[in-house]
């Protein structure tokens, strides 16, 4: 077992212990503190995942961009080419399970977003470096994406998720800031 898989398993097996009551409450933390962030005010395209029940909860975090006239890009992953492509999201209705257990747009009912549209990707994780290199689900698609992306990256992350440092690959993306709780991290400061 390589080194990010342990620290993958570690801290999943540590974001399942976590309390449904504890969870809601952080989420709602985390997401206040976004909407307080410049760069999510000023953001007019955003793309992020649905969230896995382990994540911050997202869902409520897309209905208030969409209170708020923005619009979310959500992705649907190609498993053969490792890749992935975003699409419009305007309602919940427009989602599937798909690939992995997550739920992805219908193409069908979407159009797509390119990767030049977006102000803010939001990319998801298991544990992060204050680095902002992060350990994800092993499928490597947003390292192969966000190459090349001029939008501003950023993770919602528990602050147990945020170590000092977490093994990290020469293919390996950072993101740019980190919000968890009541702060937020700019990693161009480390840099």
């Amino acid at each position: 077992m390589d080194g990010k898989q342990e620290w993958r398993q570690r801290m999943l097996n540590q974001l399942r212990q976590l309390k449904a009551a504890e969870k809601e409450m952080y989420d709602r933390q985390i997401a206040a503190h976004l909407y307080r962030w410049p760069l999510w005010q000023t953001a007019r395209t955003i793309a992020m995942t649905v969230s896995r029940e382990t994540e911050v909860n997202t869902l409520p975090i897309m209905e208030q961009a969409w209170r708020e006239g923005k619009t979310i890009g959500v992705p649907k992953c190609d498993p053969r080419a490792k890749t992935m492509s975003f699409r419009r999201l305007e309602s919940f209705a427009q989602l599937e399970k798909a690939y992995a257990g997550l739920f992805e747009p219908i193409e069908k009912q979407t159009t797509p977003i390119d990767r030049d549209e977006f102000d803010l990707i939001i990319v998801p994780g298991v544990c992060f470096a204050k680095t902002g290199y992060r350990i994800g689900y092993g499928g490597g698609y947003y390292d192969r994406y966000l190459p090349g992306a001029s939008a501003v990256t950023a993770a919602l992350a528990y602050s147990f998720q945020v170590m000092d440092d977490i093994p990290a690959e020469e293919h390996d993306v950072p993101v740019k800031f980190i919000i968890f709780g009541h702060f937020f991290i700019n990693f161009s400061v480390f840099l």
